[in-house]
């Protein structure tokens, strides 16, 4: 599997655990799905990063404030389908890079687990809503096992 440097803005493929899957107390997705890396924090000298991911779903947001679309040219030039998506800011996932859940992109010669990155622009969106969704304490972390 290739692995890339994990970065803010990196669309991989993941075994994305819903935040109602791990009340449920599931410990991993059922479904492998593109999620964008939203931080990468680096823990200590020996490399150890936490990345925070969130979820691309083709469910459209109860509350239109909890996700971003992602618009249909970045989907194409990620190589992603046709149908609408969207970037859910309400949950994220929290893991040690690579962990066990990173899955190969379908179709992808040499395994790699990413897609591409997501546009500057389109990234400092969701970011910033993101960010102001957990100031107000209105999104959930889902700590992913090892």
């Amino acid at each position: 599997m290739t692995l890339p440097e994990p970065v803010p803005g990196l669309v991989i493929r993941y075994a994305y655990l819903w935040y109602s899957e791990y009340e449920e107390g599931r410990e991993e997705g059922t479904k492998d799905r593109p999620c964008a890396i939203v931080a990468a924090i680096r823990l200590n000298e020996n490399g150890e990063t936490r990345v925070l991911v969130l979820p691309i779903t083709h469910s459209p947001p109860e509350r239109a404030q909890l996700a971003v679309e992602i618009p249909q040219r970045v989907k194409e030039r990620l190589g992603l389908d046709a149908d609408r998506s969207w970037a859910v800011l309400s949950e994220w996932n929290e893991f040690t890079w690579p962990g066990p859940d990173l899955r190969p992109v379908p179709g992808a010669d040499d395994r790699a687990v990413a897609y591409g990155f997501l546009p500057p622009r389109l990234f400092a969106v969701i970011r910033e809503k993101f960010l102001s969704l957990i100031e107000a304490r209105a999104a959930e972390r889902v700590q992913c096992t090892e």
